[in-house]
């Protein structure tokens, strides 16, 4: 059976080859399979210095302090501790938090957490393209906010926020500032030397590394304390604790190692296939483009289609393989709240897809894409007698 052509790079990345072999020497008797907690013999120190170097790694691409990285599980992991774990120390400062209507559920399950425990959220309206206005963060901080987490790029539409702009409103008001930085990490350049951010949330498998893994980075200076969210062994100088999966790290640093010597060049090579792709659609009638039409990451175009129900096109777009959203919100039939939050119109939101593509991606991908598309789009418009 011949697979579709992977264009859903958003929801998950392929793990480099390059990755993929760094992790094997990490888990058999004769690699370094050692728990990286026992500095008692040489298998332990072998692991911990693997375990280090990925996270000076991981530190390099968003230039920041190796000691500012703790390990998670994965971004969802980290955006709940950094949420609950500022709430938790700093709930008797005050107890509203600043976010958005289009964060990750990672992010607004953990809001809505809080105020089950009796904290105030503020869920900031987007832009027309999908972006949180900073003059909107401005305008909502009160004495007794916080923190403020919003996403440096959406998963659903690419569309991008000014870090820069934002940090400097919460510097100035003495509020924290967490960003789920999954879809941005080896995209686009991040620099926490100059940006005034806090926390952020980052994820390996959206940068060709393995699933279940991820970190937390966290300021020391100005320094963020945070409340520990999971409990053990002390791992992690407190924040974090749990056995150190050493496969995993190493994955995760020689992905993000990889990530910093091609941004450049892959950010330059996804524009061109972006721009193919909105091209061969330019003969096509009754579609829109969601999200910023030229600032946002390349690599993720959200269409809506006029005239098409959602879900007869993504089961008739056999050859290749897209999403209508957020692969965590892939089992429900609803229009995406990401899109009907932007002010989508409802039925062009319920027909949108969410197309992805990256690294292993190339421009016969998008030919294939295109073609399947517009055939595809061709016949669920027909009426229905011509169908039948």
């Amino acid at each position: 059976m011949q697979l579709p052509v992977y264009l859903d790079y958003a929801a998950t990345t392929p793990v480099d080859p390059l990755v993929a072999d760094a992790m094997a020497k990490c888990l058999t008797l004769d690699g370094q399979f050692g728990n990286p907690a026992s500095r008692s013999h040489l298998y332990g120190w072998q692991a911990e210095e693997l375990v280090e170097n990925a996270r000076r790694d991981v530190a390099d691409l968003i230039n920041c302090d190796p000691r500012e990285i703790v390990w998670t599980s994965g971004a969802t992991e980290a955006d709940n501790l950094a949420i609950k774990g500022v709430a938790g120390f700093h709930a008797t400062k005050g107890r509203h938090i600043i976010s958005s209507r289009v964060e990750h559920k990672a992010v607004l399950d953990s809001c809505h957490f809080l105020e089950q425990k009796g904290f105030e959220i503020t869920y900031l309206t987007p832009e027309a393209d999908g972006s949180i206005a900073p003059a909107r963060v401005a305008e909502a901080i009160r004495d007794d906010t916080i923190l403020v987490t919003l996403m440096h790029v959406n998963n659903e539409t690419g569309s991008v926020n000014d870090l820069a702009a934002i940090g400097a409103i919460t510097r100035e008001h003495n509020v924290l500032l967490h960003v789920d930085a999954a879809q941005s990490a080896g995209k686009l350049p991040i620099d926490l030397a100059e940006l005034p951010v806090d926390l952020m949330s980052l994820s390996a498998h959206k940068v060709y590394g393995p699933k279940g893994v991820g970190a937390l980075f966290v300021r020391r200076d100005p320094r963020v304390e945070l409340t520990a969210q999971i409990h053990g062994g002390g791992h992690e100088r407190g924040m974090r604790s749990g056995t150190l999966p050493t496969h995993q790290l190493v994955g995760m640093g020689q992905a993000f190692r990889l990530a910093r010597a091609q941004m450049s060049e892959e950010y330059q090579r996804l524009l061109v296939l972006r721009e193919q792709l909105l091209a061969g659609l330019a003969g096509v009638s009754g579609w829109q483009l969601h999200g910023q039409s030229g600032g946002g990451v390349p690599g993720i175009v959200n269409l809506g289609f006029a005239g098409v129900d959602g879900e007869s096109l993504l089961l008739a777009l056999r050859q290749i393989a897209v999403s209508s959203g957020s692969a965590c919100m892939s089992a429900t039939l609803e229009p995406s709240y990401v899109l009907k939050a932007m002010g989508v119109d409802e039925d062009m939101a319920q027909s949108a897809l969410r197309i992805s593509f990256g690294r292993f991606s190339t421009r016969q991908d998008i030919d294939t894409a295109l073609e399947n598309l517009i055939r595809t789009l061709q016949h669920l418009r027909q009426p229905a007698r011509a169908q039948a």
